[in-house]
């Protein structure tokens, strides 16, 4: 192509101009030339050629050191370099590669070779190009995903009388499936929801979007669990039958002091009961995954709750989190974290010490799925 541009470097004025000629001839394409090192590090920063065509012996700066300083330079390091030299030893060819060099011809020059190795490695310089531009599109379309997706999120927790409530939220990467809704209801009550859509790409970000648009669009039913699960899978099942929402809704009522969950696919709610110093994770009756067919009936389950007890809601990808011996965090270990003493009176120094500790058991492993822990004390 026209547009593309090849650096030629040799001290020798005999070979650059015969490199000139033959290239010029061959390849469409601009051509510069540097007789030396230095000038060519120059060229090369100002021009970011496509391709360069480097002279190994040359005075001052050889052609080893002017491929590493390349390498070393991010506006620089993906130029492909072909070393040209007259040393045909082996080891001199392995030294090339080593610092960075795509390939290695030998003088005197073969037209046919040279023109071969030149076409080669603009052709796939290009096609690197067009794959990185199209992996940085990518990228700024997810992270617009990913901002959208964060405006769905309540903008901060409501202030609930007799709650006291923390949440997380994470996604692996960019836009993710992980949905969860703190609302208030008459009388004093609160309906909690944790949603999970499949995996954690573009079409969990969707579900989940469709999740949330649907909840928000029953506030009639916040009061009555089943109901809202049932409304959420009845809908999702009109549009998709692809992939799944797993989801926990519980309402809690200060008058009574009970909290009745309904559940579909979705993890155990974990709870510590102050009076005994210990968490457990809740047998809660419940439905499958949303998305695929109607419900018959949705069971509750109904919780006591006294003062000073904990309620721990949070999505597989906390639970399912691998460290670096693929072992799992678990929600044992959850339990264990949730019967910590700090936090008493802030739900949030607990919640960050149970983010902490799911980090250091990862190590240096990424999350493999998205996370939302959703903590209340009451």
């Amino acid at each position: 192509m026209a547009n593309e541009i090849i650096l030629l470097v040799d001290d020798n004025p005999t070979n650059l101009q015969m490199l000139f000629q033959l290239i010029e001839k061959s390849v469409e394409c601009k051509l510069l030339i540097a007789k030396n090192g230095e000038t060519a590090l120059s060229i090369a920063r100002k021009t970011r050629p496509d391709l360069i065509l480097l002279d190994i012996m040359m005075p001052g700066i050889d052609g080893f050191e002017v491929c590493r300083q390349l390498k070393a330079d991010p506006a620089t390091n993906r130029i492909p370099v072909i070393f040209l030299s007259a040393l045909d030893e082996t080891a001199t060819k392995v030294k090339g590669l080593q610092v960075g060099a795509v390939d290695y011809v030998s003088k005197p020059f073969q037209p046919e070779e040279v023109i071969a190795r030149v076409n080669t490695h603009l052709t796939i310089h290009r096609l690197s190009q067009e794959v990185q531009e199209q992996r940085d599109q990518l990228e700024h379309e997810l992270k617009v995903v990913s901002e959208l997706q964060r405006k769905l999120l309540p903008g901060w927790l409501p202030d609930i009388r007799g709650l006291k409530l923390a949440v997380h939220y994470e996604t692996s990467r960019y836009a993710g499936g992980d949905y969860y809704e703190v609302v208030g209801l008459p009388d004093g009550r609160c309906g909690l929801l944790v949603a999970d859509s499949e995996g954690h790409s573009a079409p969990a970000t969707v579900m989940m979007a469709m999740t949330c648009a649907l909840f928000r669009s029953c506030p009639d039913l916040y009061d009555q669990p089943d109901r809202v699960l049932d409304f959420l899978n009845t809908n999702l099942c009109k549009v998709n039958k692809e992939s799944f929402v797993t989801a926990l809704y519980a309402v809690y009522d200060p008058n009574r002091r009970t909290l009745r969950v309904s559940r579909a696919g979705h993890p155990l709610p974990i709870i510590f009961k102050h009076s005994e110093g210990k968490a457990r994770e809740v047998a809660c009756d419940g439905v499958f995954i949303m998305g695929f067919d109607p419900y018959d009936q949705v069971p509750v389950t109904e919780i006591g709750l006294d003062p000073g007890d904990r309620l721990l809601l949070y999505t597989d990808g906390v639970s399912e989190r691998f460290n670096p011996d693929k072992q799992l965090y678990g929600a044992e270990r959850l339990c264990r974290r949730m019967e910590q003493s700090v936090g008493l009176d802030d739900p949030r120094v607990l919640l960050n010490g149970i983010v902490q500790d799911l980090k250091d058991f990862a190590g240096e492993r990424p999350a493999d799925d998205d996370q939302v822990l959703l903590l209340v004390t009451f």
